[in-house]
């Protein structure tokens, strides 16, 4: 039986749909993929604290939990875990985005983010919640 292992993601959507993402560094699992910014959930932590924690220890943003919309989640079998990650919209925050790990961050086009395989690709677990993520923005876009 493998552990099972919970994050946290949020889509960062700016007010002209583009959404932050976080570039995996190198000497880490997954190492060039690019994903939603997050991270593992501690104990006693609920998603939502978890993510605002680590886009601030991550891209020093400040993010208000109110301000997180939960959206789909992600359940995914890797080789030696299993991974459960909902993802949050957020759409408000405090502060410039900066890769405080060192790891490189970009505003990809929301509408094709997780379809971009060349530019932005992803580990399968964040490209499962792409699709989602893509209807979302196209519904908002509508309501323009």
């Amino acid at each position: 039986m493998k552990n099972i292992l919970w994050v946290v993601a949020g889509a960062l959507i700016t007010s002209d749909f583009k959404v932050l993402l976080s570039r995996r560094p190198e000497g880490k699992n997954l190492a060039g993929f690019w994903e939603y910014p997050g991270g593992k959930i501690e104990t006693g932590e609920t998603p939502e604290a978890a993510l605002c924690r680590e886009l601030r220890e991550e891209l020093c943003l400040t993010v208000n939990s109110a301000d997180l919309k939960p959206l789909t989640f992600a359940s995914f079998e890797y080789e030696k875990f299993h991974l459960v990650m909902p993802l949050f919209v957020c759409q408000r925050w405090q502060g410039t985005p900066v890769g405080a790990e060192g790891q490189k961050i970009a505003f990809a086009d929301a509408e094709t983010v997780g379809s971009d395989q060349e530019k932005f690709p992803m580990p399968p677990a964040d490209d499962e919640l792409s699709a989602c993520l893509r209807q979302w923005i196209k519904y908002q876009r509508s309501k323009e």
